[in-house]
């Protein structure tokens, strides 16, 4: 996309030079083997040079040209729009999604290094009660099971750290060290969908650059039908000539100025098909358009709804995480004092692990939801977050 700029700048000026006078300079000499006469007049002489420069302008009456130069102005506007639209895309698909990738690895390690600690701590409770014959010794079994699975889930989770890293770093050309910082997420209430739907009308930089190409096709069959019109040239110039020995009436330099009207009468229907073509053109660039603002208000829709089911989703795992938690923790104290059994503490444990891998989904998918959001109404490059 940033080479397609580059082209389309480098198109405005070609079209800018076709507006620019041409200039040609000329020389030559010649060197014959003797000269010939007849009588006085020379027939062939020793040699012979000339030379000579000429200034032609040509132009259409239509002004085509000037039309052109203005498509590839428009070109270059909406190169610019294209690359908006797929830094865009880049940014949420491969940036921010391996982004909060990472986070969640490292919050789902910092999940299981809680659960080994916590599965530590039981471990050293249920050896310490079975010292006293409190409980049995599968009590005990159970517990280093647990220990056992914890510290293999601590370890996968540090490697998948580690993977979500190298391929954030990948995206992102990172060769230096690196920390993630987390940033809190918006909590503004979220707007109606109307009004994401009007903003994404107003500003998503594909819809602009489709309205571009309108205009484009618009100015492209006004380029065509240009050619109907006749074209003049205006020209002048300077030659020269010298050879030994001169004639006698050998005109040695010239100054000359002229004007062409050039007017095709007959192509075949040639210039008639192209302006048909360009008027095709010009009516798909605006169905197009047309079709691209309905696919957008859907992607709005869609990127809304998902937005609102992502908040009410994190809320009500928040409430199920809490909880968990203090549930954990009552049992947990149960335990100690033999008012409960392993198993429950076992099930108290795995219900907190599963919320808090919920509630860590949870949160990073309703963070790529406000960007997702963000990037449907076109405003993702505007502001971090």
């Amino acid at each position: 996309a940033e080479e397609n700029l580059t082209i389309s700048e480098i198109g405005k000026d070609k079209a800018f030079s076709y507006l620019l006078p041409r200039m040609t300079a000329s020389a030559g000499y010649t060197r014959y083997t003797d000269k010939k006469l007849a009588g006085t007049s020379v027939i062939q002489p020793d040699y012979g040079s000339s030379w000579g420069i000429r200034i032609e302008e040509t132009f259409s009456l239509s002004g085509r040209e000037l039309t052109a130069l203005e498509i590839s102005k428009q070109n270059v506007t909406k190169s610019k729009h294209d690359l908006a639209a797929i830094r865009e895309d880049y940014l949420l698909r491969y940036v921010a999604a391996a982004y909060y990738n990472a986070l969640m690895a490292r919050k789902s390690l910092d999940i299981a290094s809680a659960n080994l600690e916590r599965l530590i701590k039981y471990r050293n409770a249920a050896e310490a009660r079975l010292k006293i014959g409190e409980v049995t010794r599968t009590v005990l079994l159970r517990a280093e099971g647990e220990l056992s699975g914890a510290k293999s889930d601590d370890l996968q989770a540090r490697n998948a750290l580690e993977l979500a890293l190298a391929v954030l770093a990948s995206n992102c050309g990172i060769k230096d060290p690196f920390t993630l910082r987390e940033t809190p997420p918006d909590e503004r209430e979220i707007d109606l969908l109307t009004t994401f739907q009007e903003k994404a009308l107003a500003v998503r930089a594909d819809l602009k650059s489709l309205e571009v190409q309108k205009q484009i096709a618009a100015d492209q069959t006004k380029f065509t039908d240009g050619a109907f019109w006749p074209s003049l040239s205006l020209f002048g110039g300077y030659t020269g000539a010298d050879q030994s020995p001169p004639p006698t009436s050998m005109n040695r330099d010239s100054i000359y100025a002229g004007a062409a009207l050039n007017f095709p009468f007959f192509d075949g229907g040639l210039r008639k098909a192209e302006v048909q073509e360009a008027k095709a053109r010009e009516r798909q660039a605006s169905l197009i358009y047309e079709e691209l603002k309905k696919m957008i208000e859907i992607e709005v829709q869609n990127a809304y709804l998902d937005l609102v089911t992502q908040k009410g989703i994190l809320q009500f795992l928040n409430d199920q995480m809490v909880f968990a938690r203090d549930n954990y923790r009552a049992v947990a104290r149960q335990f100690e004092f033999g008012l409960t059994s392993s198993l429950d503490v076992l099930d108290a444990n795995t219900l907190l692990v599963s919320a808090e891998r919920k509630v860590a989904s949870a949160i990073y998918n309703y963070r790529l939801a406000l960007l997702r959001m963000k990037k449907a109404t076109g405003t993702l490059l505007d502001a971090p977050g």
